[in-house]
């Protein structure tokens, strides 16, 4: 009985391996957004907002909230959480207005996906406000909070 098994294993791996070898298993969908290589590059945060979101309005909101440390102790790694009680949010980007490439994160989101909460690990170079921005229902908002890094990071 395991020898049946292991065969019928065994067949099927073989063709699975044939038909991956012969490009039958290609993906006919893919699922990654492309890099916005322009807001990345850009040297001011307007330009970079203008790069990923089409426009650099946005307009405080108390529905966008951020959480930075107050103090860093290390501006290679500084934890933000951006989190938001708005419907239908497509994208969240986040901006250190010194650092030398100020956009420093974003997440593009499919329609009728999850809610709109993201963290990640940035790098500082120096004190400076840290912004992100929330795009929702076609409006951009913005919350912000000043870090102070005490210990060097993009900068030295």
């Amino acid at each position: 009985m395991k020898r049946r098994i292991f065969l019928k294993g065994s067949m099927a791996a073989g063709a699975i391996a044939v038909a991956a070898g012969a490009g039958l298993l290609a993906p006919t969908r893919v699922l990654a957004a492309a890099w916005p290589e322009a807001a990345f590059t850009a040297k001011s945060e307007a330009d970079a907002l203008k790069a990923f979101f089409g426009s650099a309005d946005a307009q405080d909101s108390g529905d966008v909230t951020l959480k930075a440390p107050l103090q860093a102790e290390n501006g290679a790694v500084v934890p933000i959480k951006v989190m938001t009680s708005l419907a239908d949010v497509e994208a969240i980007a986040v901006v250190v207005a010194k650092n030398p490439s100020p956009f420093v994160t974003s997440l593009q989101m499919a329609a009728g996906s999850a809610g709109g909460m993201f963290s990640a690990r940035v790098k500082m170079g120096q004190t400076s406000p840290v912004n992100c921005y929330v795009k929702a229902g076609g409006k951009v908002y913005k919350a912000s909070q000043e870090v102070k890094v005490t210990v060097g990071g993009c900068g030295g």
